[in-house]
């Protein structure tokens, strides 16, 4: 099998929390060398949002939590003080030796630092720099502050998700994972890999890259955005109903709840033949698709009185059969132990100094060529310093001792 596709690439990770160490994790699992800069002593935020934590050799709580071991694996964890001069100069010096730097602090808060793209492009100008920060580098919003719930509720995510507002436990809902950090570390990613193919295939210079959670999150909201701008009115929330075909929704069963969705006429009609209703085929509210998305509640209430009558296991199987897109609602150990997840391998082992047997969730892309079948740990705080630090900047042990007296390092 041949080297990853960028195992040629430096990467600089000077961000925090979420969106912007996921882009960055993206970036090493596809074989980039990502050098990750923490605060001496107190390192990345999210080593503090625990618990759950992983535990010592006498079962105490470690500062290693599930939040920073989430997106901060095949890095390498070096401690600088970018507040001193001392360490705005190693950053420095290590930017001028990679191709991507990743950051997500206050717009304009680098250049005090000397670490702002200005500066970085002077010392290196093929870098790719790339800003994330809540509202983006430009516009009235552009200073505050902001974390994912606000921007699901802001970009308009709430206002489409959970029960309409006259039903029980009606109201704007936000979706559980933090989505938006996700959503827009993938749009870095990938930006940053445009970024890449431009300066190496064209023969061009680096740039700078500005992303926001809230582009992202709007630019996200994708057919029920352009639902709205098409029409001018907005989509209003239909709970766990589907936006294409019906019904799709999720069903109470005897002893659970099943989600299906029948997206086209054919499956409709395989459907109503799983449920032994073939009168419900030519019921004029309901033959053509067209037909069943305007009688949304009325096929709805048809259906739950249907499949209430008998369990989940009675029904999945025969619409399985039946090749009607369906499957249980899933806890999170029920996800783990699906067959498919299994032979999907979506649990892999990244062995931790302090846990041989740390499981972690796999990257979703399969290369034919260039398998992603490398899972280095998260680092612990300021695991590589020394390796960094002498490796690449020279540093000997007498200077590496100073700095580290001084608390730069």
């Amino acid at each position: 099998m041949g080297k990853l596709p960028l195992s040629a690439i430096r990467v600089l990770d000077l961000s925090r929390v979420l969106a912007g160490p996921l882009a960055a994790q993206m970036l090493g699992d596809l074989g980039a060398e990502v050098i990750k800069i923490e605060r001496p002593v107190v390192g990345d935020d999210a080593r503090t949002y625990g618990p759950p934590y992983l535990k010592d050799g006498e079962g105490r709580d470690t500062r290693e939590n599930a939040f920073f071991l989430s997106a901060n694996r095949n890095k390498k964890s070096v401690t600088v003080n970018i507040s001193t001069p001392q360490g705005q100069e190693i950053v420095r010096q290590i930017a001028r030796e990679c191709d991507v730097v990743v950051e997500n602090y206050k717009v304009g808060d680098l250049k005090r630092y000397g670490l702002d793209y200005e500066t970085i492009r002077a010392v290196n100008p093929r870098v790719i720099y790339c800003s994330v920060t809540g509202y983006g580098q430009t516009g009235p919003y552009a200073n505050r502050p902001g974390y994912d719930p606000v921007f699901q509720a802001m970009g308009g995510l709430m206002s489409v998700t959970g029960y309409p507002d006259h039903l029980p436990g009606g109201g704007p809902m936000k979706v559980g994972p933090s989505i938006v950090d996700v959503i827009t570390s993938l749009n870095m990613s990938t930006a940053i890999l445009g970024a890449l193919y431009h300066r190496d295939v064209n023969s061009a210079m680096g740039q700078y890259i500005d992303i926001s959670l809230l582009d992202s999150v709007v630019a996200s909201l994708s057919h029920y955005g352009q639902i709205y701008l098409v029409s001018r009115v907005p989509p209003v929330r239909r709970g766990t109903q589907g936006n294409g075909g019906m019904p799709a929704q999720m069903f109470a069963c005897s002893d659970g709840q099943l989600m299906l969705s029948a997206g086209n006429d054919a499956q409709y009609v395989r459907l109503c033949k799983v449920v032994e209703r073939p009168d419900l085929i030519t019921h004029p509210s309901f033959c053509t698709n067209v037909k069943r998305v305007e009688n949304r509640d009325e096929i709805t209430a048809v259906f739950d009185a249907i499949f209430v009558e008998k369990p989940v296991g009675y029904w999945l199987p025969r619409l399985a059969e039946a090749d009607i897109p369906s499957g249980p609602i899933n806890n999170f150990a029920q996800v783990f132990a699906e067959e498919q997840v299994l032979h999907r391998e979506l649990e892999v082992g990244s062995p931790h100094p302090l846990d041989p047997d740390l499981k972690v969730i796999r990257n979703p892309i399969r290369y034919s060529e260039t398998p992603i079948d490398d899972y280095a740990p998260p680092p612990m705080l300021g695991e590589h310093t020394d390796e960094i630090l002498r490796g690449w900047l020279g540093l000997d042990d007498a200077r590496m001792a100073e700095l580290r007296a001084a608390g730069v390092i």
